[in-house]
């Protein structure tokens, strides 16, 4: 295995994803999403100028076909307020769950899918930010569109302005039309349900849901038909962008690694330096070769003097080899 591939491997098995590392890393995306949605409100007239250039456009091309739906979605209360519920209320839903299966149940291919999402995400803050877009619905009457949403919001839990709760339409960016990521987010959970749901019924829900939601955006007057397109659009940049990304997230979480290791061991030096170096004692071993110096008590005694005082006086070690000798024959 080459070296930059055997180094990128160890940084992935280093870098194991745990549930309470994950949620605050998606709630943060989704709070800057929020907030810069927000805050990039625009002009209101710019905005208005945006959205009449796409329906010019739509018209030119004949792609305009948010129009008809949203005559039917009007006329047809058994189809306008199934489709205010999905917009109002799924992308909230379905986009999380797939995000806790796949974490569950497909970790090795999270990350890059979740690597996917987020980046697609902030390249579609970057749209509303440069080109902030009235939705149909809040052109003038004379456009012909009506918005479904305030229409049928007495059936809903949504007031008037937008998809917010009731009360809470205020703080939301209403020209934030393009790139659409309601279609976005359907097409990332649809080509999940697709290439990992492993079932039949799993591939028509991965085609369903990206397409119902398609119809939904435009029928309810909250998107164009080229807001949607630009909603796949950038789906498909951030699935381009998606290795680039990981390959310095790697990066970066090998650097920040390496400094706090660096740091601890520099912290360890500094405590093992002002701490005095033990010296080991040679002066009494090198003098004294006997196991008790102050007793002077050589090998195989017990007690000083041992062998003196049970040593026979005329028992010297000369006499003792004579008197072993064997006579000779």
């Amino acid at each position: 295995m080459p070296q930059s591939e055997a180094s990128r491997t160890e940084v992935a098995s280093q870098m194991r994803l745990r549930w309470w590392s994950e949620l605050p890393l998606l709630v943060l995306v989704y709070a800057l999403y929020s907030a810069g949605r927000l805050l990039a409100r625009g002009d209101v007239s710019t905005a208005v100028d945006h959205g009449l250039a796409i329906l010019r456009a739509e018209k030119a091309l004949r792609l305009n076909a948010e129009q008809p739906l949203n005559r039917l979605f009007t006329h047809e209360p058994w189809l306008g307020i199934p489709a205010d519920f999905w917009y109002a209320s799924l992308h909230y839903l379905v986009t999380p769950v797939i995000l806790i299966w796949l974490f569950r149940s497909r970790s090795r291919l999270y990350r890059a899918a979740r690597t996917w999402l987020m980046t697609s995400t902030l390249i579609g803050l970057i749209g509303f930010t440069l080109l902030p877009t009235c939705p149909p619905r809040l052109l003038a009457p004379e456009h012909g569109f009506v918005d479904t949403m305030a229409y049928y919001s007495s059936y809903g839990w949504w007031g008037g302005e937008a998809s917010a709760p009731r009360g809470l339409g205020g703080l939301t960016n209403q020209y934030a039309a393009m790139p659409s990521l309601h279609v976005g987010w359907a097409l990332w959970c649809g080509v999940m349900l697709w290439r990992y749901g492993g079932t039949r019924t799993a591939r028509v829900a991965g085609v369903a849901y990206p397409l119902i939601t398609t119809i939904v955006v435009m029928g309810t007057a909250n998107h164009y038909f080229l807001d949607a397109v630009a909603g796949a659009a950038v789906m498909g940049a951030g699935l381009l962008l998606t290795p680039l990304v990981m390959r310095l997230a790697d990066r970066a979480w090998a650097a920040l690694r390496a400094r706090f290791a660096g740091q601890s061991g520099e912290a360890l030096g500094g405590r093992l330096a002002g701490r005095p170096t033990p010296v080991a004692d040679t002066t009494r071993s090198a003098h004294t070769p006997i196991v008790s110096g102050g007793c002077q008590t050589s090998t195989g005694e017990r007690i000083p003097r041992q062998r003196e005082s049970t040593a026979e006086p005329s028992a010297a070690p000369t006499d003792a080899g004579e008197s072993a000798r064997a006579p000779a024959r």
